[in-house]
């Protein structure tokens, strides 16, 4: 079975490599010599240091299969809004609680990336699915634990 593309943009991409790299190349090494410290105290049948060691090393290396994963099916996203003007992965779109007169601009990207603190919402959060394939000026319905909430597209880059 085919597993699920992960959509990422350039950044994102990016940031998954540089922590697979730091997790290969400087926390293996932590957690090994810790493992060797430990190694070094003993009977390692009641050492504790040397079982926290060990289950930090399989937490870590679960953690760069993970990554590695995510990085072989993953998907650079290229957005097409500028060509067509329509909202996309990886557009930027600005636009107006209609009710609440309240303004605000989003990055719609894939799932893995999504980070509501930094405007960055997931094409499968609510407004990120009511915004795909929407253009400059309409006007979307979001149903949202709070009721439907009404937004108008204001700018889509």
């Amino acid at each position: 079975m085919a597993e699920k593309k992960i959509m990422l943009t350039q950044d994102g991409y990016d940031k998954l490599v540089e922590k697979l790299d730091y997790l290969k190349s400087v926390r293996r090494i932590e957690i090994s010599e810790r493992l060797k410290a430990a190694i070094a105290l003993g009977d390692l049948s009641e050492n504790s240091e040397y079982d926290d060691a060990k289950n930090e090393q399989g937490k870590l290396e679960g953690e760069i299969q993970e990554l590695e994963n995510k990085l072989r099916n993953s998907e650079i996203i290229k957005s097409t809004a500028a060509d067509t003007g329509k909202i996309t992965l990886g557009s930027t779109v600005t636009v107006t609680d209609v009710e609440l007169d309240l303004t605000d601009t989003y990055m719609i990207v894939g799932s893995t990336e999504a980070d509501p603190d930094n405007n960055k919402i997931s094409d499968e959060s609510p407004l990120g699915a009511a915004l795909i394939d929407k253009v400059e000026g309409q006007t979307v319905q979001v149903h949202a634990p709070a009721g439907v909430i009404e937004f108008k597209i204001l700018e889509v880059k």
